[in-house]
Protein backbone atom coordinates (compact mmCIF):
# COMPACT_ATOMS: atom_id res chain seq x y z
CA UNK A 1 0.00 0.00 0.00
CA UNK A 2 1.35 3.42 -0.94
CA UNK A 3 2.13 6.05 1.68
CA UNK A 4 -0.66 8.27 0.33
CA UNK A 5 -3.21 5.45 0.63
CA UNK A 6 -2.07 4.85 4.19
CA UNK A 7 -2.56 8.53 5.02
CA UNK A 8 -6.01 8.46 3.39
CA UNK A 9 -6.97 5.50 5.61
CA UNK A 10 -5.82 7.43 8.68
CA UNK A 11 -7.72 10.50 7.48
CA UNK A 12 -10.88 8.40 7.09
CA UNK A 13 -10.55 7.11 10.65
CA UNK A 14 -9.87 10.58 12.05
CA UNK A 15 -12.81 12.15 10.19
CA UNK A 16 -15.11 9.35 11.35
CA UNK A 17 -13.97 9.86 14.93
CA UNK A 18 -14.24 13.66 14.70
CA UNK A 19 -17.74 13.67 13.23
CA UNK A 20 -19.08 10.91 15.48
CA UNK A 21 -17.80 12.82 18.52
CA UNK A 22 -19.68 15.89 17.37
CA UNK A 23 -22.83 14.36 15.89
CA UNK A 24 -24.73 14.11 19.15
CA UNK A 25 -27.42 16.69 18.92
CA UNK A 26 -26.48 17.83 15.41
CA UNK A 27 -28.73 16.75 12.57
CA UNK A 28 -26.14 17.71 9.93
CA UNK A 29 -23.85 14.86 10.90
CA UNK A 30 -26.38 12.26 12.08
CA UNK A 31 -26.97 9.27 9.88
CA UNK A 32 -24.55 10.34 7.15
CA UNK A 33 -23.34 7.36 5.14
CA UNK A 34 -20.29 9.25 3.89
CA UNK A 35 -18.53 9.73 7.21
CA UNK A 36 -15.00 9.61 5.82
CA UNK A 37 -12.47 12.06 4.41
CA UNK A 38 -13.81 12.02 0.85
CA UNK A 39 -17.36 12.26 2.17
CA UNK A 40 -16.43 15.28 4.25
CA UNK A 41 -14.90 17.05 1.23
CA UNK A 42 -17.89 16.30 -1.00
CA UNK A 43 -20.70 17.16 1.45
CA UNK A 44 -21.17 20.91 1.85
CA UNK A 45 -23.25 20.59 5.02
CA UNK A 46 -20.61 18.37 6.65
CA UNK A 47 -17.91 20.89 5.70
CA UNK A 48 -19.92 23.71 7.27
CA UNK A 49 -20.49 21.60 10.38
CA UNK A 50 -16.78 20.70 10.66
CA UNK A 51 -15.69 24.32 10.10
CA UNK A 52 -18.06 25.61 12.77
CA UNK A 53 -16.86 23.00 15.25
CA UNK A 54 -13.22 23.71 14.46
CA UNK A 55 -10.78 21.29 12.87
CA UNK A 56 -8.81 19.47 15.59
CA UNK A 57 -5.03 19.60 15.34
CA UNK A 58 -4.68 15.86 14.77
CA UNK A 59 -6.95 16.01 11.70
CA UNK A 60 -5.06 19.07 10.46
CA UNK A 61 -1.77 17.21 10.90
CA UNK A 62 -3.00 14.30 8.76
CA UNK A 63 -4.20 16.76 6.12
CA UNK A 64 -0.71 18.31 6.06
CA UNK A 65 0.73 14.83 5.41
CA UNK A 66 -1.82 14.31 2.63
CA UNK A 67 -1.07 17.65 0.96
CA UNK A 68 1.95 18.92 -1.00
CA UNK A 69 2.21 22.13 1.04
CA UNK A 70 5.18 22.92 3.28
CA UNK A 71 4.92 24.04 6.88
CA UNK A 72 5.67 27.60 5.73
CA UNK A 73 2.83 27.36 3.19
CA UNK A 74 0.45 26.29 5.96
CA UNK A 75 1.62 29.11 8.22
CA UNK A 76 0.90 31.54 5.39
CA UNK A 77 -2.47 29.93 4.50
CA UNK A 78 -3.63 30.03 8.12
CA UNK A 79 -2.09 33.43 8.83
CA UNK A 80 -0.50 32.28 12.08
CA UNK A 81 3.03 32.15 13.43
CA UNK A 82 5.11 29.01 13.71
CA UNK A 83 4.96 29.38 17.48
CA UNK A 84 1.14 29.51 17.41
CA UNK A 85 1.07 26.39 15.26
CA UNK A 86 3.29 24.64 17.80
CA UNK A 87 0.91 25.69 20.60
CA UNK A 88 -2.02 24.16 18.70
CA UNK A 89 -0.04 20.94 18.52
CA UNK A 90 1.03 20.93 22.19
CA UNK A 91 -2.46 21.71 23.44
CA UNK A 92 -4.28 19.55 20.85
CA UNK A 93 -6.48 22.56 20.14
CA UNK A 94 -9.13 23.07 17.52
CA UNK A 95 -8.63 25.76 14.91
CA UNK A 96 -11.01 28.71 14.65
CA UNK A 97 -13.63 29.08 11.91
CA UNK A 98 -11.48 30.97 9.41
CA UNK A 99 -8.50 28.67 9.82
CA UNK A 100 -10.70 25.56 9.69
CA UNK A 101 -12.25 26.80 6.46
CA UNK A 102 -8.80 27.34 4.94
CA UNK A 103 -7.71 23.84 6.02
CA UNK A 104 -10.75 22.33 4.29
CA UNK A 105 -10.15 24.47 1.17
CA UNK A 106 -6.53 23.32 0.91
CA UNK A 107 -7.61 19.70 1.34
CA UNK A 108 -10.12 20.20 -1.49
CA UNK A 109 -7.46 21.66 -3.81
CA UNK A 110 -5.20 18.73 -3.00
CA UNK A 111 -7.95 16.20 -3.70
CA UNK A 112 -8.75 17.77 -7.08
CA UNK A 113 -5.05 18.06 -7.95
CA UNK A 114 -4.45 14.39 -7.16
CA UNK A 115 -7.50 13.38 -9.21
CA UNK A 116 -6.16 15.36 -12.19
CA UNK A 117 -2.47 14.44 -12.00
CA UNK A 118 -2.68 11.08 -10.21
CA UNK A 119 0.65 11.78 -8.55
CA UNK A 120 1.71 14.10 -5.74
CA UNK A 121 5.03 15.03 -7.36
CA UNK A 122 3.37 16.04 -10.65
CA UNK A 123 0.76 18.05 -8.78
CA UNK A 124 3.43 19.75 -6.67
CA UNK A 125 5.38 20.65 -9.82
CA UNK A 126 2.23 22.10 -11.41
CA UNK A 127 1.55 24.18 -8.28
CA UNK A 128 5.01 25.76 -8.43
CA UNK A 129 5.10 26.44 -12.19
CA UNK A 130 3.84 29.75 -13.62
CA UNK A 131 0.62 29.12 -15.52
CA UNK A 132 -0.40 31.18 -18.55
CA UNK A 133 -4.11 30.54 -17.91
CA UNK A 134 -3.68 31.95 -14.39
CA UNK A 135 -2.08 35.22 -15.48
CA UNK A 136 1.39 33.62 -15.53
CA UNK A 137 1.20 33.23 -11.76
CA UNK A 138 2.10 30.08 -9.87
CA UNK A 139 -1.04 28.27 -8.63
CA UNK A 140 0.51 28.02 -5.13
CA UNK A 141 0.51 31.84 -5.00
CA UNK A 142 -3.17 32.02 -5.91
CA UNK A 143 -4.59 29.42 -3.53
CA UNK A 144 -3.82 31.61 -0.53
CA UNK A 145 -7.08 33.48 -1.25
CA UNK A 146 -10.57 32.05 -1.78
CA UNK A 147 -10.99 33.67 -5.20
CA UNK A 148 -7.57 32.43 -6.27
CA UNK A 149 -8.43 28.96 -4.99
CA UNK A 150 -11.54 29.00 -7.18
CA UNK A 151 -9.41 29.96 -10.21
CA UNK A 152 -6.95 27.14 -9.50
CA UNK A 153 -9.70 24.53 -9.03
CA UNK A 154 -11.33 25.78 -12.25
CA UNK A 155 -8.05 25.39 -14.13
CA UNK A 156 -7.53 21.89 -12.69
CA UNK A 157 -11.04 20.98 -13.84
CA UNK A 158 -10.32 22.26 -17.36
CA UNK A 159 -7.09 20.25 -17.44
CA UNK A 160 -9.02 17.19 -16.33
CA UNK A 161 -11.42 17.63 -19.25
CA UNK A 162 -8.61 18.36 -21.73
CA UNK A 163 -9.41 22.04 -22.13
CA UNK A 164 -6.22 24.08 -22.28
CA UNK A 165 -5.92 27.87 -22.51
Amino acid sequence: MSALMEIEKKLDKEVISFLKELETGNSNAKGKKSLNFEGLLSDTMLKIFAIRQGIPFHLFYLITLYSPYSENDWISFLDISKKSLQRYKQESRRFGHLQSEKIIEMAEVTKVGLEVFGDMDKFKLWLSTPNFALGSMKPIELIRDSYGKDLVVGELTRINYGIFA
